[in-house]
């Protein structure tokens, strides 16, 4: 997050940064982001400044397991379509580019229980690299609650996704989004307001997932950010 003169406008990986009256704005990076990024400061007049940044590069869990065979890992071509429609949904919601500003505010952890699993983390599996882990997440018995981070607005409510199951996603603001996947149940429907504490769903183990737990994963827009690093202390254990 940084600030600027409300007057004046942010650009970031090409895109046009959203500045509210007191003149904060957020941006994000993802996993794979690059030694440098550049950010562009554009004053009123015109005038351009641009603050080149280093990006400390992180070392991520990865996991090398032989002898899978291929029908577990592989995706069944009949599914391809609907994954594919389902990846639309989900890129769709993270694209909203709201006036909230629930991203300003203090989160908390939407759950009780254990860590599980971490941000970009990966397997390879046979000597294949799957795609990396882009969430936190936290183990605890179906049906647990999960409650909202963040105020915000659900902008995609599905029960049923191929790989993550019952799926909700809430827009914080900026461009920044929760995403909460393998749920039990939602409850909340799309359009809703959410308050910071609110309940609005249940741990499951739907989709592809191998027990009950919480994957929690954030955006910024199509940057995939590490939910981990807003806190100095773990969840709560049940």
């Amino acid at each position: 997050m940084g600030q600027t003169s409300p007057e004046n406008r942010i650009r970031f990986f090409k895109r046009d940064v959203r500045v509210n009256a007191d003149g904060f704005f957020v941006v994000g990076l993802g996993r794979d982001s690059g030694p440098k990024v550049t950010l562009a400061e554009i004053m009123p007049s015109g005038v351009e400044r641009t603050y080149a940044f280093d990006v400390k590069q992180r070392e991520y869990r990865e996991q090398r397991i032989e002898g899978v065979p291929k029908r577990t890992v592989q995706v069944p071509e009949e599914a391809l379509t609907r994954i594919r429609q389902e990846g639309r949904l989900t890129s769709g919601a993270r694209k909203v580019h709201s006036t909230r500003q629930d991203f300003l505010n203090e989160f908390i952890w939407p759950a009780k229980g254990i860590i599980s699993g971490v941000y970009g983390s990966r397997r390879v599996y046979n000597g294949e690299p799957r795609r990396p882990h882009y969430g936190v997440d936290i183990a605890a018995p179906q049906g647990s609650a999960v409650v909202a981070p963040s105020s915000g607005r659900v902008t995609l409510v599905h029960n049923d996704m191929y790989f993550s199951g019952g799926t909700l996603i809430v827009d914080h603001g900026h461009g920044i989004s929760s995403t909460f996947i393998h749920l039990y149940k939602v409850l909340v429907k799309e359009g809703d307001v959410v308050e910071r504490g609110q309940l609005i769903a249940e741990i499951g183990s739907s989709g592809r997932a191998t027990g009950p737990h919480l994957d929690w994963r954030m955006n910024w827009f199509e940057q995939r950010l590490d939910p981990q690093l807003l806190f100095d202390t773990l969840p709560e254990r049940q």
